[in-house]
This record gives C-alpha cells, structure tokens and sequence, in this order.
C-alpha cells in the first residue's frame, strides 16, 4: 500500500491547499483510557461548579509532536517523516500514572496525569520523529518533550484551586501499556469539543 493510500481520504479531499490542524501521538489502550475517565468524572461530580473542557476518553492521547495548521499536501510529508521514524524500532513500554497541574504552582490552567518512560523507548521516539520531521521542513520543537495525558482545561478561576488539589492528591496508577504504533492525527475543534481522526498510522516493529 502506497503512502497516498495511509492518508485518510477525508485529509486530502480534492484541493491540496486545504488547511488542517495535525500532530503526532501515541494511541493509548481502552484500559487505560477508561481509567483516566473515571479518575476525570470523580472530579467533575465533585466540583460541578468548576467551568473547564473534558476530553472525551477516545480523544485521550500522547502527543509526540504537535504541528499546528498545514496544508494536506504537507500532511503527506508528515507521513513519510513518521514512517521512516519507526523504522527498526521495537514496540516499548509505558505507564501512565500520578497527576500534576500547568502551571505547577498557582492558579492551574490544565489537568494533566504523568506518562514514565522507563525504558527511555518513548523519548528515543520522539527524537527520531523531530529529526524525520525537520528533514521534510517542519520546524523542531524548541521546549523540552515533556509527555502527558490531558484531563481538562480549566476555564474559569471558581473552585479551580480545589479542583487542582484534589486531582494532585489522588492516586492513579501505574497502569503500563506496550505501545505499538505511531499516528499521524487531525484535530478539529468546535464550541466546546475537540474531534480527532487519525490520518494515517505506521506500527513498530514492522
């Protein structure tokens, strides 16, 4: 199967100047997605007051690289850089588990729950994406890969600090996984909701 046949037929339509809002990310198993909902729902029944955005549990991932809007032609490029990235690479481990807030201190904008890296498999994968990346013309990533899952972003100040705390109090975790494979994802983004549709996928190991 060609490279063309990857990309999902909805990212290229007819007009290859199309704009699309893509990235790069780990899939995570329905275990651990479930896990995550219900961490997220004890939250929201206990501080309904608090306005923030709840992903959906099939929408949880971890983003590799984000690339923000480009064009389906250059989704393409994404493609082939995310396909020779994991060449020879062997699946790996991860485990998913604690709970933080961004900022760390003060008043806490996202909801987030920690991603370990043991083997280091995550990271070596990251970098290599980045390289492939930069090679087909999309800029590096200046930050520091720090990888997480998203729980929420808080909208409004009201209760958010309870909110915060508690979520940093609880216990989650460790809930390991093997991952498998690398995807090239669409965002879309309404009032409200954020849909993800996978563009194209290239498994490990291959």
């Amino acid at each position: 199967m060609g490279l063309e046949d990857d990309i999902h037929e909805g990212a290229r339509g007819d007009a290859t100047a199309e704009s699309l809002r893509v990235f790069c990310a780990v899939e995570l198993p329905e275990g651990v997605r479930e896990a995550a909902s219900a961490h997220a729902s004890g939250l929201r029944r206990e501080f309904p007051s608090v306005r923030a955005s709840w992903p959906r549990p099939a929408s949880l991932h971890i983003t590799l690289k984000f690339i923000g809007e480009t064009t389906a032609a250059r989704v393409e490029a994404l493609s082939r850089a995310a396909r020779t990235a994991v060449e020879g690479f062997e699946p790996f481990d991860l485990s998913v588990e604690e709970g933080g807030t961004f900022p760390p201190r003060g008043a806490a904008r996202v909801l987030w729950v920690g991603v370990r890296d043991d083997s280091g498999g995550l990271a070596r994968l990251q970098r290599r994406l980045e390289d492939e990346c930069e090679i087909v013309g999309f800029q590096r990533e200046p930050r520091a890969y720090k990888p997480h899952l998203t729980l929420a972003r808080i909208r409004a100040p009201r209760e958010s600090q309870a909110l915060a705390d508690a979520h940093r109090r609880a216990t989650f975790g460790p809930h390991t996984f093997e991952v498998k494979g690398l995807l090239v994802m669409r965002s879309e983004l309404g009032p409200g909701w954020s849909r993800y549709t996978p563009l194209s996928s290239h498994p490990l190991g291959g």
